[in-house]
C-alpha cells in the first residue's frame, strides 16, 4: 500500500487539489488562534498547509514520501516557514505521536484497515490535550463502488458507529453524521459521495 501511494503522488499535479476539504474549514473556524496540530494522513498536504496559513503550528504525517515532498513544495509556495509546517514520513502502524502533545488532531480521508485503525486511534486521541480536538472525515462503506473517490476494500470505510466505539473511551462526542456531499478536491474526489464525520474532544 505504501508504494502504492508513492507511485500515486508521484503523477503530475495534485491528485486532490490544493484546496483545503470543506468540512475541515468549516471545523477550524472555531478553533483558537495558534493550535499545535498533527495533520495525520495528509497526503500531498492541501489540509495541513492551509492550517499552517491560518496560523497554526502544523506537523504533516504521512507515509508516502512523495505525497510529503510535495506537501512542503506546496509549502514553499505558500512561503511558509519551517516552524510553521513540517513534516514526518511515518507509518501508523508503528508511530506513536507523544501523549498530551497536540491541540488538535485531523484525519481527512485517512482510510485504515479495522485492525490498524482501532489502536491508531486510540493513540491518536491520547495524543490530544485535554480540551484538544479530533476532526475526521472518511468515505463509508456505502461508498464502494461510487466514481467519486475512496477505497473498494469495505474494512477502509467507516460507519459513524465503528468511529464512536474507536474513540468512546478518550472522547466526548461532539458531531457525528453520515450522509452524502459533493465533492470537488481536484481529480481524485469529484461528485456525489457518502462520507461520515466525527468531532471529538477529549475530556479535560
Amino acid at each position: 500500500m505504501q508504494s502504492f501511494w508513492n507511485e500515486r503522488f508521484a503523477a503530475p499535479g495534485y491528485k486532490y487539489g490544493t484546496a483545503p476539504n470543506a468540512f475541515l474549514v468549516e471545523q477550524a473556524a472555531a478553533w483558537p488562534a495558534a493550535q499545535t496540530v498533527l495533520a495525520v494522513g495528509d497526503g500531498e498536504g492541501r489540509n495541513g498547509v492551509w492550517l499552517a496559513e491560518q496560523g497554526h503550528q502544523v506537523l504533516a504525517v504521512d507515509y508516502a514520501q512523495a505525497g510529503l515532498d510535495k506537501a512542503l513544495a506546496l509549502a514553499k509556495t505558500r512561503h511558509l516557514e519551517p516552524s510553521r509546517y513540517a513534516t514526518l514520513c511515518a507509518d501508523l502502524a508503528t508511530w506513536r505521536p507523544a501523549p498530551d502533545s497536540a491541540d488538535a488532531v485531523i484525519l481527512i480521508y485517512c482510510h485504515l484497515a479495522s485492525a490498524l485503525r482501532r489502536p491508531a486511534h486510540r493513540h491518536l486521541a491520547q495524543s490530544l490535550k485535554p480540551g484538544g480536538r479530533l476532526v475526521l472525515e472518511a468515505f463509508h462503506p456505502a461508498q464502494k463502488g461510487r466514481p467519486s473517490g475512496g477505497p473498494q476494500d469495505v474494512d477502509m470505510l467507516y460507519t459513524l458507529a465503528d468511529l464512536r466505539a474507536d474513540f468512546a473511551s478518550e472522547l466526548n462526542e461532539v458531531l457525528g453524521w453520515e450522509g452524502e456531499v459533493t465533492l470537488d478536491e481536484g481529480p481524485g474526489h469529484q461528485g456525489p459521495g457518502l462520507v461520515t464525520r466525527f468531532v471529538g474532544i477529549r475530556p479535560e
